[in-house]
């Protein structure tokens, strides 16, 4: 039966005092030093203050404390601080060292007992086509985590690996097989004893519920009777020397934070040897200090510059926390600074507005039912998160799948262009005509319509309109136009006067000769054609400005429809770039206005007027519409005649509307040859024989793949839950497959087209970023992903 709010806040005060009394006290620094600069595009947000949550329950007591594992396994630490060096291992008062900056190493007392001996583990990455990929892999991983690493063949799928060398423990393997799947590199952990995969790669905030509390909690690990801490300086010497754990501070945490490898961290940082005969470097602080060094690393604040997104991603990170605080209690620590936890880079990686969204939401969790909730979240969703039992194989209630948007109409409600401009249109063929017409009309041509109709287009042009028409086409081109006849509506006369407005002269005569004047004229009356008109009118037809009758003819003799005349003005004019349209790329629309992304950093606003011609493609053609959607990311095309936008054509952005959009990995697509699909399945296909297909035999409610069956030539074998993702090295489960054959029928490879980044269950961390730019606050994001949750301030 789970406890009340009031009695697991109880437990918690309880556990803080006999904290307490173990450890020592660290008072939050409220200064900050940024490494980035403030982002020029921030959202503003009317959210409420922290100190006003709306249906927020209140409960007074101490901020608790985290213990972050910086390093894990290590031969030497070197702390310092540009201020005065603090020790503390004595006892719970300060000692200051004559030295701000000491090397810290652990010394051998005596063997190890066997007792203590683990397996060791081995990570490496497999399924390369080429060795020159494998060597690139090789010089990343060394160049990014300082790790020697060589390649390898696979001699059974004639594919390439890159093993690193180093052995360590399965937490420390599974600790840098998440580093590099931060970086892109699909990895596994292997069992060197055994030479096997472990059974389960961990995920970014996967791991399994923590121990809970017990009445008194271990701040550290105990110091084994094998090793000792030895503690030197570079001008003194060897300063001292303790079995137990040291601890370092800083006499001016706020100007002067202490450093782990010239790398300041808030609060104070543990050094105390482990089980490994390696060091464990910990970093000790408050749950606040701890939350600004994550948010600034789990959500960017350059890239996702959204207050209301940063708090709800605070709330997560805290929240996250506390649930999983003492997860790696008997190894001396709370959590990791990994995508095993969550990312933590310390002091230097802090940024304005993300510490701003943490001193926003001081204290505040999501609880439900009265306790912290699991606050597992994911980069990137594809447009829809998942049931976790889905992905981890327990049904939690408040981890439910949700569409990454606002519900029902409101998606779309706040990016809404309109227009007061009618079209009354019926006929296919006019649609393009539509467009035509209205790209000259802001391009100052006379005598177009107010309303766009089908009886308009199909209607013969006169002469005056063609005169016009031609006269306007002429200044454009800066052509001066000769006197033109009586017969200017009619396609031969027309095709004639056209190009000399255009070009100034009857190139067509130049360029085509009579052979080519009479193969391009190939409709059933072209004998009816003048002379002097043939070779206009087939250059015309060649280039598509001028067309042909159902019934492969061009009527010579009767006059062209407006739809025609225009449509031929109107393309040949685009064509030779003459028509002052521009082209683009959105932001979000705010208040009815054009926002374009601009390459120089700084968005361009224009103002849209009120009877703009607005086209939305759909399908190949940009058809008239009254409202179109721009939810950003549109490729758009646009006319500006003083100051406003009379012209608008809009293509539908590439990663539709979802809120997680803006993700550069909203949408993706991977290709894997039978070989390298073989070398990642290898352990889940093991005694399937060759790999023959891959098949989906079954779906979650957000369409993720929950059961992957494997078709070897020798029987079947499959994969489940969240363990598909990682087994095949994709960004997500949310995929399609397509297969590639060769001319003889033979499967050669596979396609994986799929949507997001991540295990797909909880908050999507960019999905929150589009619901604040849509006008969510915090708590409006959190309970969008987070089910029956509530809002709740611990302190």
């Amino acid at each position: 039966m789970r406890c009340s709010l009031a009695r697991s806040v109880t437990s918690l005060l309880l556990l803080e005092c006999l904290v307490s009394s173990a450890s020592f006290g660290q008072q939050a620094s409220e200064q900050t030093r940024p490494r980035r600069a403030q982002p020029e595009w921030v959202q503003p947000q009317t959210a409420s203050s922290p100190l006003s949550l709306p249906n927020t329950a209140v409960v007074t007591g101490p901020e608790p404390k985290i213990r972050v594992a910086l390093n894990t396994d290590t031969r030497t630490a070197v702390i310092s601080t540009t201020g005065k060096l603090m020790n503390a291992s004595a006892g719970t008062t300060l000692v200051a060292l004559d030295s701000s900056r000491v090397r810290v190493e652990a010394r051998l007392l005596s063997p190890l007992p066997s007792t203590v001996a683990e397996s060791l583990y081995r990570v490496t990455v497999g399924g390369l086509e080429t060795r020159q990929e494998a060597e690139e892999i090789e010089q990343q991983i060394q160049k990014i985590t300082g790790e020697a690493a060589h390649e390898v063949q696979d001699e059974t799928t004639k594919t390439w690996g890159v093993v690193i060398d180093r052995k360590r423990s399965v937490e420390e393997a599974e600790e840098l097989r998440a580093v590099l799947e931060t970086l892109g590199i699909d990895a596994i952990v292997s069992d060197v004893s055994t030479n096997t995969q472990t059974t389960e790669t961990l995920t970014k905030k996967s791991s399994p519920p923590p121990v809970k509390d017990s009445a008194v909690r271990l701040t550290s690990r105990a110091g084994f009777p094998s090793r000792e801490v030895v503690t030197s300086s570079a001008s003194t010497g060897r300063l001292f020397s303790s079995s137990a754990p040291v601890v370092f501070a800083s006499d001016d945490e706020s100007d002067a934070p202490v450093r782990y490898n010239d790398k300041p961290f808030r609060g104070r940082i543990e050094v105390f040897a482990n089980l490994h005969g390696t060091l464990t470097v910990v970093n000790e602080l408050g749950l606040e200090d701890y939350v600004r060094g994550v948010v600034a690393n789990e959500l960017s604040p350059g890239g996702y510059p959204a207050l209301e997104a940063l708090k709800a991603q605070a709330v997560a990170a805290r929240t996250y926390a506390l649930k999983n605080r003492g997860q790696f209690m008997a190894q001396g620590f709370d959590i990791l600074p990994t995508t095993r936890s969550q990312v933590y880079r310390g002091l230097t990686s802090e940024n304005p507005l993300s510490n701003r969204a943490v001193d926003e939401t001081r204290g505040v969790i999501a609880t439900y039912n009265g306790e912290p909730i699991n606050a597992l979240y994911t980069s990137t969703c594809g447009g829809r998160t998942e049931d976790s039992e889905n992905i981890f194989n327990e049904a939690i209630p408040y981890l439910r799948g949700h569409e990454c948007a606002a519900e029902g109409l409101a998606a779309l409600a706040g990016f809404t262009i309109k227009t007061a401009r009618i079209s009354e249109l019926r006929e296919d063929g006019n649609v393009a005509f539509a467009r035509d017409v209205s790209v000259l009309a802001v391009n100052g041509f006379p005598l177009l319509p107010s309303r766009i109709t089908d009886s308009w287009f199909s209607s013969a042009a006169n002469v005056d309109e063609v005169r016009n028409w031609l006269l306007i086409t002429g200044q454009l081109s800066k052509q001066s136009l000769p006197p033109v006849a009586d017969d200017v509506n009619q396609p031969g006369p027309f095709a004639t006067a056209l190009t000399l407005a255009v070009f100034g002269e009857s190139r067509a005569s130049t360029l085509l000769s009579n052979a080519d004047v009479a193969y391009l004229l190939a409709v059933r009356d072209a004998d009816k054609i003048a002379t002097a008109n043939r070779s206009d009118v087939a250059l015309l037809l060649r280039d598509g400005y001028l067309s042909a009758y159902p019934d492969a003819t061009l009527r010579p003799t009767e006059p062209l429809t407006r739809g025609r005349i225009v449509h031929a003005i109107a393309r040949l004019l685009e064509t030779r770039e003459l028509l002052q349209l521009q082209k683009g790329n959105t932001r979000p629309t705010v208040d009815g206005q054009l926002i374009l992304r601009s390459s120089r950093g700084k968005d361009q606003t224009f103002t849209v007027r009120y009877d703009v011609f607005l086209f939305r493609q759909l399908g190949a053609n940009p058809y008239p519409v009254n409202t179109v959607s721009i939810v950003g990311g549109e490729p758009v095309l646009f006319h500006v005649t003083n100051g406003q936008v009379d012209y608008l054509e809009v293509k539908p952005a590439p990663n539709g509307a979802a809120a997680d959009r803006f993700s550069p990995f909203s949408n993706w697509s991977k290709e894997m040859s039978v070989s390298q699909v073989q070398s990642r399945l290898a352990r889940a296909a093991a005694g399937v024989g060759s790999i023959v297909d891959l098949r989906v035999l079954s779906r979650g409610s957000s369409r993720r793949v929950t059961d992957l069956e494997i078709v070897g030539s020798n029987g079947t074998a499959h994969v489940r839950g969240g363990h598909i993702r990682s087994a095949l090295g994709l960004r997500e489960q949310l995929f399609v497959i397509d297969r590639r054959f060769d001319y003889d029928g033979r499967l050669t490879g596979f396609i994986f087209t799929g949507r997001g980044w991540g295990h797909g269950v909880g908050m999507c961390q960019v999905g929150a970023y589009g619901l604040a730019k849509q006008g969510f606050n915090f708590e409006q994001i959190l309970k969008t992903y987070y089910s029956g949750i509530e809002i709740t301030r611990l302190y």
